[in-house]
């Protein structure tokens, strides 16, 4: 038993929870540290921010806030079924993708149902699998030698995890925090070998990121042949919102149907579900984002071939490092030096870090810094 009184009252699945720990905050490193000028590298957020279309939509309602939003979202599920070609009823809204992940784990899992997912695969998987009560079922991930995807998802792993207790499988892709990523060919052939009563989430955070005239698997494409599939997106990465929090599960507007039993009413405030709408009208926004990430991707990665360090393959807006060393050391030097990035050892990899691409000047400061620090650990 615990010596924390309501903690020994909590359900045994929450007890034993490990809580998300999020990327420290600029306001607290400088203030720990007494500096200024930190800057944040940590978190994969869009360094140009959010759109313009979206701060004067979220402007123009500022008057309005004293509201309750539509709690059905009509307005957004019309905008995001037009621009995805699916049916608005197929669409559940969250209070971020982090929302829908776990909308789904509290209607489809529980005791003596299980999840299966990669090891490496986003933490939000286990929590809200365990939260819900249900069996966390890990697959083994790709070898760190694999010769195209090292630590990426193993299909073969994955599918041999699900037995007769499997209801769900989460499957990032691209991954985080990783960035690997799975092919077409090999995703749909995959989907295609689980059995009919096992729901596959394809969560596609940071497919925006990917070049729109790559051979990349987009998932939404494929609901009409899937009536288990479930397909999530943010609008937190690539389109700059990730403070309003706003998300959304595509799918058969069955399941959506079941979702929305467990969705909570207002889930998604009345300045997001209109930044939203308005972001999805600026695909210049978009394509400016795309490009500066991937000439980022391209800048850290020649900065770290200089160190002698190198990053696993990645077609989001980050990179994971290898520090060929335990990676606290040289996050701890960094945080001294003002920059913030993110250890990943409670995914399993700690010799590791994980970088968000930030602008030109962010990415030069960081590579400045890590040389500084790893100069000085050696």
């Amino acid at each position: 038993m615990s010596n924390h009184p309501w903690l020994n009252l909590a359900l045994p699945q929450v007890a034993g929870l490990a809580p998300y720990v999020p990327g420290k905050p600029i306001e607290e490193l400088e203030r720990e540290l007494g500096i200024s000028g930190a800057i944040k590298l940590a978190s994969n957020e869009n360094p140009l921010g959010p759109s313009p279309r979206a701060v004067e939509a979220m402007r123009a309602l500022l008057p309005q806030v004293h509201l309750y939003p539509d709690g059905s979202g009509h307005a957004l599920k019309q905008t995001l079924a037009a621009h995805l070609g699916v049916r608005a009823e197929g669409i559940t809204l969250g209070n971020g993708s982090n929302d829908v992940l776990d909308l789904i784990a509290r209607a489809f899992l529980g005791p003596g149902r299980g999840a299966v997912f990669s090891e490496y695969a986003f933490a939000v998987y286990p929590i809200s699998t365990q939260a819900a009560g249900g069996k966390a079922q890990i697959a083994r991930a790709l070898p760190p030698d694999h010769p195209t995807q090292p630590y990426g998802h193993d299909l073969a792993a994955l599918r041999a995890a699900v037995d007769e207790t499997t209801r769900v499988v989460f499957l990032a892709n691209p991954n985080n925090p990783t960035g690997t990523w799975v092919e077409r060919d090999a995703l749909r052939g995959f989907i295609a070998s689980l059995p009919k009563d096992v729901l596959v989430v394809v969560d596609e955070a940071y497919i925006e990121y990917v070049e729109p005239d790559s051979d990349f698997p987009n998932a939404v494409a494929w609901l009409d042949d899937f009536p288990n599939l479930i397909v999530t997106r943010t609008f937190s990465k690539i389109h700059g919102l990730a403070g309003l929090r706003v998300g959304y599960a595509v799918s058969s507007p069955q399941i959506a149907e079941v979702l929305n039993r467990v969705r909570q009413p207002f889930n998604v405030n009345l300045l997001a579900l209109e930044a939203a709408r308005a972001a999805l009208a600026d695909p210049e926004h978009v394509r400016r984002t795309r490009e500066l990430n991937r000439a980022g991707l391209a800048q850290v990665r020649e900065g770290l071939s200089k160190l002698g360090l190198a990053a696993l393959p990645s077609l989001g807006n980050f990179l994971c490092i290898d520090m060929q060393r335990p990676a606290m050391p040289v996050y701890d030097g960094l945080l001294r030096q003002g920059v913030i990035v993110r250890p990943v050892g409670n995914y399993g990899l700690p010799n590791f870090l994980r970088v968000s691409i930030g602008t030109e000047a962010e990415n030069a400061r960081f590579l400045a810094a890590l040389g500084k620090v790893l100069e000085g650990l050696q």
